[in-house]
C-alpha cells in the first residue's frame, strides 16, 4: 500500500487579487479583478529607417538589442535592409529590475560580435504608465546615439510604458522569464486561446443496392458496405440476402468537423474469404451534399449510381444500366457531440446553435499561481520545471504562459466563459513544457482540478489552493499545489431554475438515441479529431495535453476504480442499512421508550392517514434544515480517498498503466487474467441471485409450480375478501404492532412467506 505523508487537501486561501484582498460576496470593478495585479514593462520596437551601411561589409543587417540591467532581449535580424520593420514587443516583470534606465542597441549582425550602429537611452522615471482601456501608446522615431553620445545616423520608431497584464500586448510580447529560450521555439511560451472546430455527426444509413455484378457468377455474393471519412472505418454487416440485391439498413455515424475537406468513399465489398475481399463498386460523396438536420425526421433515401472498379488499362465507359446504392446522408446538428467523459461534460449543448438554450451567466477563472512543484526534467545537471496550464470549458480552450525555470511559478492570468447549463464541469491541467529546445519530448502531466459549476454559490469568489494529484505506477502523489480563483455570475437566475427542469442533452437523443456502442466510437472519433485540429495551431495544443485534459481511458478497466465505485455504492446503501438496524432495534426493544413512541406514532398514522404525506415532507424539510450548517464550503477537489488511490496494491495499479491490448506476458498476465476471471464469477453469482428471486416472483402467476400457484391463487382471493370486508386502517392498525412485537413473541426461524417463496422454481436448473 501507498504510504501518504503529503497533505492533499484543499486550502482556502487570500490572495491580493484586484489590487486589493478579496472575500466572500465583494465585487470589483477591475476586469482583471480575480487575479493579482502585475507589472511589466513592455518595449515596442516598431521600425527603422535610414541605417549606417557597415563600411567592411557594404551591407547591413540590422537587429535591435533591448537591455535592462542583466536581462537581454533581442529582435529578429533582416538581411540587407537598412529600413527593418519589425513590430516587436518586449516585456519584463518589473519586481525583478534593478536598473534606472533601459538602453535600445541597434546592431549589424554580419560583425561576430554584432557591429555597433547606435543607442537610445531611456531613463525609467521617464516611462508613463498605461493603464486600459486607455488606447495602445503611440510609437515615436527618435534619433540613434554613437557610442560617445553625439549624433548618429538613423532613426528608430518605438513605443515603452509601465502596464499590467491586463495589456492587449501582454499575450504576444517576449517575456523576461524566457529569455532561454530563442528561435521559434519562444511561440511555444505564449499564452493563447484556442476554439474547438464545429463537430458533426454524419449519418449514413445505408438501406440496399441494386444490380450488382460480381465477378464469380457461380456463387452467392456476400455483400458488405465499406464507409472510409478520414481516418475512420466503418463496415456493415454481411447483408442476409446474399443475392446481387442486398439489403442492410444500417447506421454508419462519424464525427466530422468544419470545413468539410475530406469526402465519404463507400465501396461495396464481396467477402471471398478470410482477408480476401472484391469490390463490387464505389462511391464519392462530398459532404457538401449532405444536408444538415437537426429535427427528428429521417433524411431522403436517393439512389447513387456506383463506379465500377476498373482495371489497370481500361477505359472508364458511360454505361445505362449500373450497379446502383440507396442510402440517407446527412450531417446531425441536432446532437450533442460527446467528446468527454460523460460524467465531466463542460458543454451539452447541440451543434445547431439555434437549438442553444439561453446563457443563464458567466463562469470567470483566475489563473493565480502555483507552488512546491516538483522537478520535471533536468537541465545543465539539475532538476527544473517549465510549467503552463490548459483549462477547457464548452468549445473554448485557454493556455496561460510557460513560466520557465520555476517551481513556483506566477501566472495571473483571467478567462472567462458564457454558461448554459450548471450541470457541466471546467477542467484545468497543468503541464511541463518540454518543448522551449529542439528535440522535446512529450509535455509531462502535473495534475489536474476539475470544479462542477452546479456546486458554487452565484456572485461568490472562490480562492482556494488545489493540490495537484498524480497517480504513477508507484502509488499515488503530490505534484505541488494551483491556486485559482473561480467565480460564477448569474445573469438571469430564472433561466438558471428553468434549467433544472429541462432535459440534459438535446431532444435528438431522446427521440432518435445512440447506442453505448455507438457513444464510445464517436467519442473516440471527436477526440482524435480535436486532438489532430488543435495540434495545428500555433502555438499547437498538443495531444497529450487534449487526451489529458478529455479524459481519454477512463473507460479502460482499472481494479482502483472498481473499488472506488463500489465503495461509493456501498456509501450510499449504509444510509438504508443503518435506517433497517434502528429499526430492527425497535422490533426487539431495546430501548422501550422509543419503541412506545414508534407504536403511538404509528396508531396515529394509521388513524389519520391524510397526515401520511404531509409528516414525511415535514420530517425531510426538519432534516434539509438541519444539514444546512454542515454544507460544503469548499468546491469539489481531487479526494484521494474516495479514488481509493491511497489504498492502491502496486499490482493493480501496474495493471491500470498498462496499454491495451497487454505488454505483459506469462505469469503476471495470467495472474491477471485468473484475478479478473474470480471477479467476474462474484459479479455473475450476483446477477444470477438477483435473476432467480425475481423469476420466483413471475413463477407465482405462471404455474410453473402448480401447487404453488393454486396456493397463491387462493390466497388472493381471500385477501381480495378480507380487504373488500375490513377497512385498510384496521389492518394496519394491527399489522404494525405485530411487526413490531416483543422478542418473546417471535420465533428465531424463517417466516412463512419468506420459506414459500424460495421453495419457488427459478430458471437456474435450465442453465448449462
Amino acid at each position: 500500500m501507498t504510504e501518504l505523508k503529503e497533505d492533499f487537501s484543499l486550502k482556502e486561501t487570500s490572495p491580493k487579487i484586484g489590487g486589493g484582498r478579496v472575500s466572500g460576496r465583494e465585487r470589483l470593478t477591475s476586469s482583471f479583478d480575480l487575479v493579482e495585479q502585475m507589472e511589466f514593462l513592455y518595449v515596442r520596437i516598431v521600425r527603422a529607417r535610414d541605417l549606417q551601411v557597415n563600411q567592411v561589409t557594404g551591407t547591413c543587417d540590422p537587429y535591435v538589442e533591448v537591455k535592462i540591467g542583466n536581462y537581454k532581449g533581442t529582435t529578429i535580424p533582416f538581411e540587407k535592409k537598412l529600413n527593418p520593420e519589425w513590430n516587436q514587443v518586449f516585456a519584463f516583470t518589473k519586481e525583478r529590475l534593478q536598473a534606472i534606465s533601459v538602453e535600445l542597441l541597434v546592431k549589424d549582425k554580419m560583425i561576430v560580435n554584432g557591429d555597433f550602429i547606435g543607442k537610445i537611452k531611456i531613463d525609467m522615471p521617464d516611462i508613463p504608465k498605461r493603464v486600459p482601456p486607455d488606447s495602445p501608446l503611440a510609437p515615436e522615431w527618435k534619433r540613434l546615439e554613437a557610442k560617445d553620445g553625439s549624433r548618429a545616423r538613423g532613426e528608430l520608431m518605438f513605443a515603452i510604458w509601465f502596464g499590467t497584464q491586463a495589456d492587449e500586448a501582454f499575450s504576444s510580447a517576449w517575456h523576461s522569464d524566457t529569455a532561454v529560450v530563442s528561435g521559434e521555439n519562444i511561440m511555444n511560451c505564449r499564452s493563447k486561446v484556442y476554439v474547438s472546430p464545429k463537430l458533426w455527426y454524419l449519418r449514413v444509413n445505408v438501406i440496399e443496392a441494386q444490380d450488382l455484378v460480381p465477378k464469380q457468377r457461380n456463387r452467392n455474393p456476400e455483400v458488405f458496405i465499406k464507409a472510409i471519412f478520414g481516418n475512420v472505418v466503418l463496415k456493415t454487416t454481411v447483408s442476409a440476402k446474399k443475392t446481387v440485391n442486398p439489403t442492410w439498413n444500417e447506421d454508419l455515424m462519424f464525427v466530422a468537423a468544419e470545413p468539410f475537406d475530406d469526402p465519404l468513399i463507400l465501396t461495396v465489398e464481396d467477402k471471398l474469404g478470410d482477408n480476401k475481399e472484391e469490390c463490387l463498386g464505389r462511391l464519392v460523396l462530398p459532404l457538401s451534399k449532405a444536408g444538415k438536420r437537426f429535427l427528428p425526421l429521417p433524411a431522403a433515401a436517393i439512389w447513387y449510381n456506383l463506379e465500377r472498379n476498373i482495371a489497370n488499362g481500361e477505359e472508364k465507359k458511360d454505361v445505362r444500366f449500373a450497379s446502383r446504392i440507396c442510402l440517407r446522408f446527412s450531417l446531425d446538428g441536432g446532437y450533442h457531440v460527446f467528446d468527454e467523459a460523460t460524467n465531466y461534460s463542460s458543454d451539452l449543448r447541440s451543434t445547431m446553435k439555434q437549438l442553444w438554450p439561453p446563457v443563464i451567466g458567466v463562469l470567470e477563472l483566475g489563473i493565480l499561481s502555483a507552488k512546491e512543484l516538483l522537478p520535471m526534467k533536468s537541465r545543465d545537471g539539475r532538476g527544473t520545471t517549465d510549467a503552463y496550464c490548459v483549462a477547457k470549458y464548452a468549445n473554448k480552450w485557454v493556455r496561460t504562459r510557460t513560466v520557465v525555470d520555476s517551481f513556483d511559478p506566477k501566472w495571473n492570468e483571467q478567462y472567462t466563459w458564457e454558461v448554459y447549463d450548471p450541470y457541466t464541469v471546467i477542467t484545468l491541467v497543468v503541464f511541463d513544457n518540454c518543448h522551449l529546445h529542439p528535440g522535446g519530448a512529450k509535455d509531462s502531466r502535473i495534475g489536474k482540478v476539475r470544479i462542477r459549476l452546479s456546486t458554487l454559490e452565484t456572485d461568490r469568489i472562490y480562492t482556494h489552493s488545489y493540490p495537484l494529484v498524480a497517480l504513477l505506477p508507484n502509488g499515488v502523489k503530490k505534484m505541488g499545489e494551483v491556486q485559482l480563483a473561480v467565480r460564477f455570475t448569474c445573469s438571469s437566475f430564472v433561466n438558471l431554475l428553468q434549467t433544472y427542469s429541462q432535459p440534459l442533452l438535446p431532444k435528438m437523443h431522446y427521440i432518435n438515441p445512440l447506442s453505448v456502442f455507438q457513444i464510445d466510437s464517436l467519442r473516440h472519433q471527436a477526440t482524435h479529431l480535436l486532438s489532430s485540429r488543435l495540434s495545428r495551431a500555433e502555438p499547437p495544443l498538443r495531444r497529450e495535453v487534449v487526451e489529458y485534459l478529455l479524459d481519454v481511458g477512463s473507460q479502460m478497466w482499472s481494479m482502483r476504480r472498481g473499488k472506488a465505485n463500489l465503495a461509493r455504492l456501498m456509501r450510499f446503501l449504509n444510509g438504508f442499512g443503518v435506517a433497517w438496524i434502528w429499526f430492527d432495534q425497535v422490533r426487539r426493544w431495546k430501548n422501550p421508550m422509543t419503541t412506545t413512541f414508534v407504536h403511538v406514532f404509528y396508531v396515529i398514522m394509521v388513524l389519520f392517514p391524510q397526515m401520511i404525506l404531509a409528516t414525511f415532507f415535514f420530517i425531510l424539510f426538519g432534516v434539509v434544515i438541519m444539514k444546512f450548517k454542515r454544507r460544503p464550503r469548499h468546491p469539489p477537489h481531487m479526494d484521494i480517498k474516495l479514488s481509493f488511490a491511497d489504498k492502491a496494491h502496486p499490482d493493480e495499479l501496474d495493471e491500470e498503466f498498462d496499454t491495451f491490448p497487454s505488454s505483459k506476458q506469462g505469469h503476471i498476465l495470467t495472474t491477471r487474467y485468473d484475478r479478473l476471471r474470480s471477479i467476474a464469477a462474484r459479479m455473475v453469482t450476483l446477477n444470477g441471485d438477483l435473476d432467480s428471486q425475481l423469476e420466483r416472483l413471475q413463477s407465482l402467476i405462471d404455474w410453473r409450480d402448480p401447487r404453488a400457484t393454486a396456493m397463491f391463487s387462493i390466497f388472493c382471493l381471500m385477501a381480495a375478501v378480507v380487504f373488500y370486508i375490513v377497512p385498510l386502517w384496521i389492518l394496519l392498525l394491527f399489522a404494525g404492532p405485530f411487526v413490531m412485537r416483543h422478542p418473546r413473541f417471535r420465533i428465531d426461524i424463517p417466516a412463512l412467506p419468506q420459506n414459500f417463496l424460495r421453495r419457488l422454481p427459478s430458471k437456474a436448473e435450465s442453465l448449462l
